[in-house]
């Protein structure tokens, strides 16, 4: 397959999708909708899994696993909820198969296997979790319950997009259980902390934290915090959430406590969940016409050591070399392949490797020997630098830190020069349909206004930033009074 790639000018969707698979992150599958992660994309996500999940242990959280099934009358109790993803709903109805009598070589349902109650495939766990926290819950001694589990949900979508939007997707979600109304505001805050510092320290992705709207909150939250990020394209991405459940679910599911003066009262509650949608918001936000470009802190390969040689005795001065700084980088922590495959030439694998988005590749040869030197080149800024053998294990580590930090302040510079104020209705249509990015404006404040300018522009209110600056201002659309500015955005 080539690896010439779309250019992002060309056609931005194009070159996503081809990016994807020929940067063998994942692919399609037999069944629609669905990705086959690959071992390149997978080992990715597990990077970012597992730091996700060392921050969430830090801040006093547990894993669970519950189940993929859950009853159709637990999943209605919460009624928003229930309503909220009805639509993207996949039911199981019946339990076996059995051979079709008018066709031996087909398979049909079986009708007397037919479950007494439907189950949902899980959209979300709530209902199936704040059914089993009833049986947790008594006393306040119980409390805070704060438990995550890592799992994968359905949510039967009919336009997908490798990683954008499947209809399985690997996540987690977090589900926690208080005495007080304010320890759960403090709870949905700190997760949202959690995952700004993750997207902004390892994906180095700049995001904007602030609060949905009402029309734009999860179904059953009394708040929706979220993190939003802007990718190249000038669309925004949702890249987190962390919501305020108020008593909903509790109520919903009658989970009550006994507090320290015996007096019962209902839990509230929060819920947090990030998905494999962050491997395409890192890809939008970083990567170039020539491939993926990955942050080192989460990149599954930070290295690749290319050698270059001519027979069998330049071959075994190379390895030896190569093998020495292979030990150093390691010794550091440092994610190292020596890539000494002899079926391809060293400017096939410098191809590969750039495509794949390896932070740092080193090109070892016999000259580079005599003059203990080595050749290494950034993927970030294509630089290639020639630098002694002496320290070179702890060069690269210096260099990976600079390359993280200058990726960050690349996108943090391109989300500063599209993120433009707008204060008429003309402003905002010529900024949307121009250079796009994130729109400041004022908004009345209403739904109508909100879901009007949604119909008319396909742009949406990303978030009410937090901490954000009071100013007297009127409505790009009504033209009534406002007291602040909101972030808008055609979105992902």
């Amino acid at each position: 397959m080539s690896k010439e790639l779309t250019s992002r000018a060309e056609d931005y969707s194009q070159w996503y999708n081809e990016l994807v698979v020929k940067g063998q992150l994942a692919d399609h599958s037999a069944v629609r909708g669905c990705m086959v992660i690959k071992p390149y994309g997978y080992a990715l996500w597990e990077n970012m899994r597992d730091q996700l999940d060392k921050m969430f242990k830090e801040t006093g959280h547990v894993n669970a696993y519950f189940p993929l099934f859950v009853p159709k009358s637990l999943f209605e109790a919460e009624e928003k909820n229930a309503e909220g993803f009805a639509k993207e709903c996949a039911i199981v109805t019946h339990y076996r198969l059995k051979t079709d009598p008018d066709n031996k070589g087909k398979l049909i349902v079986d009708p007397e296997a037919k479950l007494e109650e439907e189950l949902i495939i899980r959209p979300t766990s709530e209902a199936i979790i704040w059914n089993t926290y009833k049986g947790w819950i008594q006393s306040y001694r119980d409390l805070p319950l704060l438990i995550n589990q890592w799992a994968n949900v359905v949510r039967w979508e009919m336009r997908t997009r490798l990683f954008l939007r499947t209809a399985e997707f690997l996540w987690q979600e977090g589900h926690t259980a208080h005495a007080t109304k304010e320890e759960a505001v403090e709870e949905t805050v700190k997760m949202l902390d959690v995952y700004a510092t993750f997207v902004e320290e390892y994906m180095a992705v700049p995001v904007v934290k602030g609060v949905k709207t009402p029309n734009e909150r999860f179904a059953g939250a009394e708040d929706t915090y979220c993190i939003e990020a802007l990718m190249q394209d000038g669309k925004a991405l949702q890249a987190g959430t962390s919501h305020f459940l108020g008593q909903n679910f509790a109520k919903a599911f009658d989970v009550k406590f006994s507090d320290k003066n015996n007096k019962l009262d209902y839990v509230w509650a929060t819920s947090w969940g990030v998905s494999t949608r962050l491997i395409g918001a890192l890809i939008m936000a970083h990567s170039d016409d020539q491939g993926l470009v990955m942050p080192p802190r989460i990149a599954p390969l930070q290295v690749v050591i290319v050698p270059i040689y001519k027979g069998e005795e330049g071959k075994a001065a190379v390895d030896a070399k190569a093998d020495e700084i292979l030990k150093g980088l390691k010794a550091l922590g440092i994610r190292v392949k020596y890539d000494d495959n002899d079926n391809a030439r060293p400017g096939w694998k410098f191809a590969e490797h750039e495509l794949k988005g390896v932070p740092v590749r080193v090109a070892l040869g016999m000259r580079d020997l005599e003059n203990n030197v080595v050749e290494i080149a950034r993927r970030d800024t294509k630089e290639k630098t020639t630098v002694s053998l002496d320290g070179i294990a702890e060069y690269i580590r210096n260099l990976l830190e600079e390359i993280q930090q200058n990726i960050f302040n690349r996108a943090l510079a391109f989300r500063a020069e599209n993120t433009t104020e707008a204060n008429t209705w003309e402003e905002f249509q010529q900024l949307l349909d121009g250079k796009g990015g994130f729109i400041s404006a004022h908004w009345d404040g209403t739904s109508e206004t909100e879901e009007k300018i949604k119909q008319e522009s396909k742009a949406t209110i990303r978030c009410i930033p937090l901490n954000n600056r009071q100013e007297a201002g009127k409505c790009i659309l009504t033209g009534n009074p406002s007291t602040q500015r909101v972030l808008f955005a055609r979105a992902y």
